[in-house]
């Protein structure tokens, strides 16, 4: 697979289980913006048949280098973060993994379960990254034990490997010049957004400002039946320069520490 074409399929996937953010994106398209994507956001365990540089290693053949590494203690996640060598236009990808021997047994248990049912020729191919829940059906006493213990494990279960976000990079918008233009933009709209650790995340002292819509609701297929879950949110991020006069690049902990909560159980 080409770059483009997974950019593709994971976009597609994207906004086909998330139509407020095929309604957003054309909200900003509609005022004639060129929407330009700051990163994507994937999830994944810290197993090594499909931990964050397994996953990353698909990226770095396709032209990117892994650049800053983060470390979230609460939520139990590491994640690395990539940028493209030479095409400073390609978005970054941020892949984080939860750090499953810090979690309890039964979630270590699901976790080995779901990538057990991976076959081998999956793990190696760059199609891993648009796979999606392979370990179907899903049980939702299972994804409801996962949530108790950690959001970010029943969000993974639910959906698999896919994208967790797109990111608009405001810094490429040309009729909205901050991050409170676009929030305010977005609430007048009826877009709910995230407001943990307030709506903005971050200030222009962190060289990054952060927001996010919370996650529209999805109906899924159970074992038990179709139940209404949290699926993905559509971020917003601003950047700024650092004293070098060089846009910063990288990602504030704390800040993407309440950005995951976008996808927490309301």
């Amino acid at each position: 697979m080409q770059l483009d074409d997974i950019f593709s399929q994971l976009w597609q996937q994207y906004i086909t289980d998330s139509p407020e953010v095929a309604k957003i994106y054309q909200l900003f398209v509609d005022r004639g913006e060129m929407v330009i994507n700051d990163h994507i956001a994937l999830r994944t365990f810290d197993d090594p048949r499909v931990n964050v540089d397994k996953l990353g290693q698909f990226f770095i053949d396709l032209g990117y280098q892994a650049k800053g590494n983060y470390f979230f203690k609460v939520k139990k996640l590491t994640a690395k973060h990539y940028e493209h060598k030479t095409d400073p236009t390609q978005p970054k990808i941020f892949i984080s993994q939860l750090l499953t021997q810090e979690c309890g047994t039964e979630l270590q248990t699901v976790a080995k379960q779901c990538i057990d049912t991976l076959p081998k020729t999956l793990l190696s191919s760059p199609e891993l990254l648009i796979a999606g829940a392979h370990w179907q059906p899903l049980d939702y006493s299972t994804y409801q034990n996962l949530a108790q213990a950690s959001a970010y494990a029943a969000w993974l279960y639910a959906f698999g490997f896919r994208a967790n976000h797109f990111t608009i990079n405001v810094n490429a918008l040309k009729t909205l010049g901050s991050l409170q233009e676009v929030n305010a933009l977005l609430l007048e709209k009826g877009f709910a957004l995230n407001t943990s650790g307030g709506v903005i995340k971050g200030s222009p002292q962190d060289l990054l400002e952060q927001s996010a819509t919370l996650a529209n609701t999805v109906e899924l297929t159970f074992r038990q039946g179709i139940k209404s879950i949290p699926n993905s949110y559509y971020e917003f991020a601003k950047r700024y320069p650092d004293k070098k006069g060089v846009l910063y690049q990288g990602f504030i902990t704390t800040s993407a520490d309440k950005i995951f909560e976008s996808t927490n159980a309301k």
